[in-house]
């Protein structure tokens, strides 16, 4: 249940830290219990070369700022790179994916408004074993829908 939003600060290297779908940790910054539903952030390390499958939101915006490295955004039809300092946004329907294009892994801030997508990050980090179909499975159970490949099938570099 969500309630009324407090005021808070989250210091570095702090907040609740699970396994990412994205090849790495998540740490959540702010979860929608504490933002009286008004966004998720949360703190995510991306292998290179991995990322998510193309897939869109029904309900939420998302926004990525690239702390470090390199991430590769399909955004609609377009491609770009978004090297460290940059930020994108994403409004709800956009299909969109991001790969990390570089040979460390990069750390990005992500945000969804509203919050509602934890449970995919949490559920997915209970999986005991890599299963192909649970992006897509577990992510139609929050209003995401996978509809096609990641960047790295589609469009390799």
């Amino acid at each position: 249940m969500t309630g009324p939003a407090r005021p808070f600060a989250v210091l570095p290297g702090a907040g609740e830290t699970i396994q990412g779908p994205a090849g790495g940790p998540l740490t959540f910054k702010a979860r929608g219990a504490q933002t009286g539903g008004a966004l998720t952030a949360f703190e995510n390390v991306v292998a290179p070369g991995d990322g998510p499958p193309l897939h869109r939101h029904d309900a939420e915006d998302e926004a990525w700022w690239v702390v470090e490295g390199t991430l590769r955004f399909r955004l609609g039809d377009e491609l770009s790179d978004a090297p460290a300092g940059s930020f994108v946004f994403v409004p709800r329907g956009t299909p969109h994916c991001f790969q990390n294009a570089g040979d460390a892994p990069a750390r990005i801030l992500v945000l969804f408004t509203p919050a509602g997508m934890e449970p995919f990050f949490d559920r997915f980090a209970q999986l005991e074993a890599f299963d192909p179909g649970a992006f897509a499975r577990l992510g139609a159970d929050c209003g995401m829908e996978v509809l096609g490949p990641p960047l790295a099938v589609t469009h390799p570099r």
